[in-house]
């Protein structure tokens, strides 16, 4: 009897074990947080098991470093440096290690308060608060930020910019204007032009800052920096415009201070919602009904001092913070039956920590 076939095929087979259980080792949870005044990103890695975040590296490049935006096949993180002269640098990531090495920069035309990536990949818009406009990118073919493809003009202190699901549209937030923008993509050419209606208008003085769509895409969550309320619009994903559904509030019972709301962010499956507000230092929570994407507070956790940015895994079992006078991040379950955040474990990183970004490697 001929056993070479078998044998053959045996050690095929432990082959492939072989590969998809080195692939299994490599698999890996990054997290990377921007600090603007160490000029750093520093690369923690996520040990969903136990539940900690363990520091990998801190990769000093040289400019006050916010804004940061992945890109969609999740090889390459791209960083706004908001100190002179105003670029963007590209950092490869390390599916292995989760480190990251610089593989290019390149001009931004302002100091730019947010920035992402469309569908595709091939364009980075910026916007900026300084400066009142948004501005597109090209990314070359090697992953890395390239020249500046077009710069509109918008209302003044521009601050959150990004494309819808279908990206066809975009959206970007006036602070100052208390409006949102919505434009036109042409995504062969990475050019923007103004949708029909242009403008939406929000609450006088409020402050449009962050927002996100629901994964159905039916909703966008508007949150407003200046009185820390938060919006539910309806999307018509047809014909780009919003629709006012809901107002309501990410400040703690009794709050007397200045409003100073920053981020928020969905859980993967949508069930709940995060806002951070700095100047009481506290995560809200609110549970999405899942039929009217309306929003029923669920309170507030304490977290780092002046939480500018923070971010959920994919798992939609971690939510990660960052304290811009804490110098720290601090990691939390998410209760999946509540909502509720867990006890912290907190993790020192460089200094005024603002953005963090969470990708999975293979």
């Amino acid at each position: 009897m001929n056993r070479t076939p078998i044998i053959r095929a045996l050690r095929g087979a432990v082959a492939l074990l072989s590969l998809a259980a080195a692939g299994h080792a490599s698999a890996g949870t990054w997290v990377y947080v921007s600090n603007a005044d160490s000029q750093e990103v520093s690369v923690l890695e996520l040990d969903r098991s136990l539940g900690v975040l363990k520091p990998v590296q801190a990769l000093n490049v040289g400019g006050t470093v916010m804004p940061m935006a992945v890109s969609p096949d999740k090889r390459v993180l791209h960083a706004a440096l908001r100190s002179q002269p105003f670029r963007v640098v590209s950092m490869s990531i390390d599916p292995a290690t989760g480190k990251l090495q610089k593989i290019g920069e390149a001009p931004l035309a302002d100091s730019m308060a947010n920035i992402d990536l469309d569908a595709s990949g091939k364009w980075l818009f910026a916007a900026s608060y300084q400066g009142g406009k948004i501005s597109v990118n090209a990314i070359g073919k090697d992953g890395a930020a390239g020249a500046i493809q077009q710069l509109v003009q918008t209302g003044p202190n521009a601050h959150a910019i990004h494309a819808d699901a279908s990206n066809r549209f975009v959206l970007a937030t006036s602070l100052g204007g208390d409006n949102v923008s919505t434009w036109r993509f042409d995504a062969d050419k990475g050019l923007l032009s103004a949708n029909d209606p242009p403008l939406t208008m929000s609450t006088a003085k409020s402050g449009p800052r962050h927002f996100v769509w629901d994964k159905a895409q039916r909703r966008v969550y508007l949150l407003n920096e200046l009185d820390a309320s938060l919006h539910v619009y309806a999307w018509d994903a047809a014909r780009g415009t919003l629709k006012l559904e809901q107002s309501t509030t990410t400040l703690p019972a009794g709050f007397t201070g200045k409003p100073w709301a920053a981020d928020l962010h969905l859980t993967p499956d949508g069930r709940y919602l995060y806002a951070s507000e700095r100047t009481s230092s506290t995560l809200s929570a609110f549970r999405v009904d899942a039929s009217t994407g309306q929003l029923k507070p669920l309170g507030q956790t304490p977290t780092e001092k002046t939480p500018r940015g923070f971010a959920i895994d994919s798992s939609g079992r971690y939510l990660i913070a960052a304290g811009q006078e804490s110098h720290s991040v601090a990691l939390y379950a998410i209760d999946p039956a509540t909502g509720a955040l867990g006890k912290p474990s907190r993790i020192s990183v460089g200094k005024n920590p603002n953005w963090i970004e969470i990708v999975d490697t293979p």
